[in-house]
């Protein structure tokens, strides 16, 4: 009998071996049912073949294969293995990861049947008066009887699923199923929606992508907000779709999706799908299985619509490549855009990086020759770039933290019926709840980070782990009951503003206003049918929207961003300034930014604001490449965390002998800890970390290799959480 190695979902970096039994057959990516332990699991064959390191008689025989061939394509499959050596993550959690969670569980890789209520020749005879005691039967079968109803459709119809059971019950009506419709865009591929004329700088860059739209070739599309990516990005597809060949769109989150999808859905009259955290499992394998069956043109989705699986991909764009989303913090910690360019590479495609503010690694690709940029430096139409202010608020008399100035500047642009945004990266109605008595603050204990206070729920909730607990009647501490919210959130933000602007609407827009499903696409249409005026958000609100009625912006609090630890925080907050500025005056009117801040003299604002993103980038390329920093060498980081404060850095102290210990810890090696992490304590855990730096990425690669073989004889090893992250981006 041969032997399958089976990937399981479980945290350990290795592969199982199970007998197959005479007359089974199963292939690499084929899902097979196992025996664990004392447990039935899916498991995903990585290989086959005649070998085991153990005895023939100490392995258990596969229960099941669920596949007759593999759920992944073989340029996908590459990826997948070749991500979990890179990442060093275990293969059984990334082979999972890149399914939909259905097909996890072990559900069939093929379209479901779809059910539909229909009535029977008895329900199409019986009168129907005589169901005049029961209204919703009575009101079912005159739904059924002028045709039949699709489950999902019972709720959009106002009617019970008891209601019809009932008729069932009857004879009255009964339940068929079929397999759904499969229909061939190519067929009757058209473009419905309105082009745009292209100007010179839009229409070089389709020119130059489209002359390569056969080979692998990587383009940054660097274009000033406003200045018309979207609309390169739909010329392109025009011409990839118009070939039979299927895009991946990466967005970086769900909130950029809705404007997204309308225009693409508005332009080609071919199927466009959607992949993102906000589908439920039926609706994430539907769109998996129109992907890789060809009947999806266009798979728009966020980070993990990456692992898509499609029948004839010809392109790939990642939207605002820059973005922080596209690394996944837990578990898996891939990068979304580095694979996807692997991805484009291996299935020998063009892939498209568009940012109006690239990432400071991808300007060095440009450098190096990996990449091409392209460059967009006027905004579209008759769209002017906005005017910028800086108020300073020192000595400032502050009203709902808004200078005087800028509560005047609202008023001359919401007389002229223009709409105002106001950028506050802070949800809730204040960062802290504090004793006006004795000074006691209330503090998440599993974080030692302050509780953020939000007023609607009456609760303090901690924005670390989300644990929550009702506002107190009255200070723990003293007993007093002058308890006071300390600092501006978005919640307060908006009750101040509808005392100042009482009759001119507002809408604000942040996770907690956004959570419920089709929540944000409601908001946004009512703020582009001129709803609200007065538009209050988050970064959710900050990237990617298209206003056109917006002429004034203002970043009320950044001052927090111009002073941190981590190096990072100086090009996050240079690409979020601009991103934000960009959503003023985008439609011919003209704009105006205003940032409030304590410290105008700030280096870094100086540069943004005078000389632009490109002067900054260049700023901090130089002064990375000063100290080795990325893009000019490669880091990892490993985090170790404990319930006592001991074992993390013992643990992480053992693991820096380890490392130091090998015959590739060269003089170029560099490790910094332990060190207690930028965010000491979270969910009850404390967290410590090593960081490693190497100017060679090969290399670091073969220390971690030779190293984490040994990361289990470590003493401490087996008393911690411990994780791995390859090229981080937060330290």
């Amino acid at each position: 009998m041969s032997v399958a190695h089976v990937a399981l979902p479980v945290p350990l970096d290795r592969t199982f071996d199970y007998l197959m039994p005479q007359g089974m057959q199963a292939a690499a990516g084929c899902r097979v049912q196992v025996r664990f332990g004392n447990r039935n699991m899916v498991g995903i064959v990585v290989s086959v073949d005649d070998h085991s390191e153990l005895a023939r008689s100490e392995l258990k025989s596969l229960r099941e294969v669920l596949d007759s061939h593999s759920l992944f394509s073989p340029s996908l499959w590459r990826l997948l293995l070749w991500a979990a050596d890179y990442y060093h993550h275990p293969i059984g959690d990334v082979l999972f990861h890149a399914l939909p969670i259905l097909l996890r569980q072990g559900k069939p890789a093929h379209a479901a049947p779809l059910w539909y209520w229909h009535a029977t020749e008895q329900g199409q005879a019986v009168d129907i008066n005589t169901l005049r005691r029961a209204p919703k039967q009575q009101q079912a079968l005159a739904a059924l009887r002028q045709k039949p109803v699709w489950r999902h459709q019972v709720n959009e119809l106002d009617l019970t699923d008891g209601a019809l059971q009932a008729l069932r019950a009857k004879g009255l009506c009964d339940l068929r199923s079929e397999l759904p419709e499969t229909s061939d865009w190519r067929d009757r591929f058209t473009l419905s929606g309105e082009r745009l004329r292209l100007n010179t700088e839009q229409a070089m860059a389709v020119g130059a992508i489209h002359s390569e739209l056969d080979s692998f070739s990587a383009w940054l599309l660097e274009g000033v907000t406003g200045s018309g990516k979207t609309e390169v990005y739909l010329s392109i597809l025009e011409n990839v779709l118009s070939r039979g060949r299927q895009a991946l769109v990466l967005v970086p989150e769900i909130g950029l999706t809705p404007q997204t999808i309308a225009r693409f859905r508005e332009r080609f009259n071919a199927p466009v799908e959607v992949l993102h955290s906000g589908l439920n499992d039926s609706e994430r394998l539907a769109t998996w299985l129109k992907a890789r069956s060809g009947e999806a043109a266009i798979v728009i989705g966020t980070r993990s619509a990456l692992f898509t699986p499609f029948k004839n991909l010809g392109v790939i764009v990642i939207d605002e490549e820059h973005d922080s989303s596209y690394k996944q913090q837990e578990g898996w910690r891939y990068h979304a855009r580095d694979l996807a360019v692997w991805r484009a590479h291996s299935e020998n495609l063009p892939i498209i990086l568009g940012s109006a503010t690239p990432a400071l690694e991808t300007l060095h690709n440009v450098r190096v020759g990996k990449y091409r940029r392209l460059a967009l430096t006027r905004r579209a139409g008759n769209a002017k770039p906005a005017v910028q202010h800086v108020l300073d608020l020192k000595g400032q008399p502050l009203k709902a933290g808004m200078a005087p100035a800028l509560i005047a500047r609202m008023r001359q642009h919401l007389q002229a019926d223009n709409q105002v945004i106001l950028f506050l990266n802070r949800r809730g109605f204040a960062p802290a709840l504090l004793c006006h008595d004795c000074g006691w603050i209330a503090e998440c204990p599993r974080c030692d980070h302050y509780y953020t206070f939000h007023q609607a729920q009456r609760h303090l909730r901690c924005h670390h782990c989300d644990s929550q607990r009702p506002v107190p009647p009255q200070c723990p501490h003293c007993g007093s009951t002058h308890l006071e919210p300390v600092g501006m959130g978005t919640e307060q933000l908006e009750q101040h503003l509808s005392a100042l602007f009482p009759d001119t609407a507002l809408s604000r827009i942040d996770r907690d206003t956004t959570s419920r499903k089709g929540a944000l696409e409601q908001q946004l249409a009512e703020v582009h049918r001129g709803g609200a005026r007065i538009l209050i958000g988050t970064q959710m609100l900050a990237k990617g929207h298209h206003f056109p009625d917006v002429t004034l912006v203002a970043l009320l609090d950044v001052d927090g961003a111009l002073f941190s630890a981590d190096f990072r925080a100086a090009e996050r907050f240079a690409q979020l300034y601009t991103q934000v500025s960009g959503r003023a005056g985008r439609a011919g009117k003209a704009g105006e930014v205003v940032l409030q801040t304590h410290h105008p003299e700030h280096p870094l604002l100086q540069t943004l604001i005078y000389q632009g993103y490109d002067a900054f980038a260049e700023q901090a390329l130089a002064e990375r490449q000063s100290v080795m920093l990325p893009p000019w060498s490669s880091h990892v980081l490993i985090r170790a965390e404990d319930h006592n404060n001991q074992q993390a850095p013992l643990f992480l102290q053992q693991l820096r002998n380890l490392l130091l210990a090998s015959p590739r810890a060269d003089s170029q090696l560099w490790v910094m800890g332990p060190v207690p992490a930028l965010q000491p304590r979270r969910a009850g855990r404390f967290r410590w970390q090593l960081l490693l730096q190497h100017p060679s990425r090969r290399h670091l690669q073969l220390l971690l290799r030779d190293s984490l073989k040994l990361i289990n004889t470590l003493p401490e090893a087996r008393r911690v959480k411990w994780y791995l992250d390859v090229d981080p981006s937060e330290s």
